[in-house]
């Protein structure tokens, strides 16, 4: 059995190397490359694989690379399980297990490769569920600008949520009241079509979608009447949703938008912390705290609650505070570096203070797992952190 030392650097190695991104060393590299391959020609194996005449050429490759390729989805998934410590270092490792497991991401993964060997609890598993290797693509966006993109989808259907489902609701009713209302003045007409009252639901889905696919319709003068009435409710009930997304869209950018002029016009910078229990300023009001010249709470976060900052506001455990700070002008420009200690880098193993560095420059943050360290001279620098350092420089 592997040293509890030892195993931790192993799984911190193979986390760096099934995370997305991670590009710091050949392997991790290399493991998105053939990952993204397996993902890649899995799914044009299965696409191909509907031609009747290239199934009967090659159906029996295609089988081979649908076997290799899930068999690699589970060896994937095995490893994240190992590493899923790593992923939650905060709990334990059932916790995290579970938290893992139970994720989107998790869930994605296990249907990527468990209907394939157990088709007898997923009928047609080996091709209903192929959709979920489709989704496994989200996590390319990881490694690029478009991730921060699909973060504003979130949170815009996050603060939307409420507005998004009375909205839900109302076409939900809409549709059950068109398939009772088709109901009594088509039943007679036609009896094998309206056969009850929830046999319109069809019907009432595409037209109040607005899709109209033409299989269902009435063919009495009052069920065309009704039909004409309930089409027009469907274009404003469809507007409703897409109506609420597009002004999110809008309060998202132009929030973002404001806040990056903001700060670029009038040389403020904005960051966010949450109070925790350990921290001095909770239970204490704003106007106790003290805060350096220059800096100021912009605004308070708790829950669901916006607070204006005011000094009589006691901070709370949990709250959100965005902080707000002036450019440092100190006469010298201040340049932040940020350094990746790889395994052959010289600072790997060594604490702060055996650092031969030059007076000029300061180390201020150690990121580690995403977690940041206030760096002391005892702090050891390990392989795969960001190691960020100041450097003041003469003009």
């Amino acid at each position: 059995m592997l040293e509890s030392g030892k195993w931790k650097k192993i799984r911190k190695r193979i986390f760096s190397m099934v995370s997305v991104g991670v590009i710091d060393e050949p392997i991790n590299q290399a493991y998105d490359v053939i990952s993204t391959g397996a993902l890649i020609i899995n799914l044009a194996a299965a696409i191909l694989n509907t031609y009747d005449n290239l199934n009967a050429q090659y159906g029996a490759a295609f089988a081979l690379v649908e076997k290799i390729t899930v068999a690699f989805f589970a060896i994937d998934f095995i490893l994240r399980i190992l590493t899923a410590d790593e992923l939650y270092s905060d709990v334990s490792t059932g916790v995290a297990i579970r938290k893992y497991t139970l994720s989107f991401a998790g869930i994605v993964d296990i249907l990527s490769f468990v209907p394939y060997y157990l088709p007898v609890f997923f009928p047609s598993g080996a091709s209903v569920f192929r959709m979920f290797r489709v989704v496994r693509i989200m996590r390319l966006f990881r490694i690029n600008a478009y991730y921060d993109s699909l973060n504003v989808i979130t949170v815009v259907l996050s603060s939307k949520k409420q507005q998004l489902m009375s909205s839900v609701f109302i076409i939900i009713v809409l549709m059950v009241a068109s398939s009772l209302c088709m109901y009594s003045v088509e039943h007679v007409a036609q009896p094998d079509v309206f056969q009850n009252a929830f046999s319109g639901i069809w019907w009432a889905a595409s037209t109040l979608l607005t899709v109209g696919y033409g299989d269902i319709y009435p063919v009495t003068t009052l069920g065309k009447f009704f039909g004409i009435m309930i089409a027009f409710l469907g274009v404003g009930m469809v507007a409703i949703p897409t109506g609420i997304i597009s002004a999110g869209f809008v309060e998202q950018y132009t929030r973002l938008t404001e806040l990056g002029d903001f700060a670029d016009e009038h040389d403020v910078h904005f960051i966010e912390i949450v109070l925790k229990a350990r921290d001095q300023w909770v239970g204490k009001m704003i106007k106790d705290l003290g805060l350096p010249a220059g800096t100021m709470i912009a605004l308070i976060e708790r829950g669901e609650e916006k607070i204006i900052p005011k000094g009589n506001v006691k901070l709370l455990e949990g709250d959100v505070l965005v902080l707000g700070s002036e450019l440092l002008d100190t006469g010298r420009p201040m340049h932040l570096t940020e350094v990746n200690i790889s395994k052959e880098h010289l600072w790997k193993g060594l604490a702060i203070k055996e650092l031969d560095i030059s007076r000029k420059m300061l180390i201020v943050l150690i990121k580690r797992n995403g977690t940041p360290i206030l760096p002391t001279g005892d702090t050891v620098i390990n392989e795969n952190d960001i190691v960020f350092i100041s450097d003041f420089r003469k003009r």
